[in-house]
């Protein structure tokens, strides 16, 4: 499935709500780890009951973030992920719309601190190529909007190129020694002095 395809430009902020939920995260994390899973996979997996898994993936694919996906025999029902990126930048340019957008992330902002939190937890018996590459980074610099535009574009190409050689369902595409990487940017802009 092309680039195009995979990822998500939201600006309903119904949409944004409904991914908003930690449960519904958690599903969406876990079938971009495992691929194709089955309600009653996914619960045993997150240690929560198949019905409120089913409920959670109905809702997700009420918005379009998951779909069925083929079973090995009529009764087996499996979801897949129908986007591995999202964006909802142009939600912002309404009142609901950047309310729906400040909730999903703030939500992902606390789940972005708690990995933060894990590795910093297992940072010292990793080795030198992941404990040397990974944590925070804090840059404070003057640009212009069209050199933050610049910026912003050229950090997201650098990362769509690897979303598009590996889509994060797709466990052939995974070179050997891979590991999942997790990067969440949090970018702020200061008020005019």
């Amino acid at each position: 499935m092309s680039l195009e395809k995979r990822t998500r430009f939201l600006d309903d902020p119904l949409a944004i709500r409904a991914m908003a939920h930690p449960v519904r995260l958690d599903l969406q994390a876990l079938l971009g780890q495992e691929g194709p899973l089955t309600a009653a996979d996914a619960a045993r997996r997150l240690g929560i009951s198949q019905a409120l898994a089913s409920h959670h993936l109905r809702q997700l694919a009420k918005y379009q973030f998951v779909e069925p996906a083929p079973g090995k025999d009529n009764r087996e029902r499996p979801w897949r992920l129908v986007s591995t990126s999202q964006s909802w930048r142009d939600a912002a340019r309404t009142p609901e719309g950047a309310a729906a957008a400040d909730v999903l992330e703030q939500l992902l902002a606390e789940r972005a601190l708690e990995s933060l939190a894990r590795w910093q937890q297992q940072r010292l018996d990793e080795e030198p190529v992941w404990r040397d590459h990974a944590g925070i980074g804090q840059s404070g610099i003057y640009l212009t909007g069209a050199e933050f535009a610049e910026l912003t574009e050229q950090i997201d190409a650098l990362i769509k190129r690897y979303v598009a050689e590996r889509p994060i369902d797709d466990k052939t595409t995974r070179p050997p020694g891979s590991r999942h990487i997790s990067i969440t940017q949090i970018v702020t802009v200061s008020p005019e002095e």
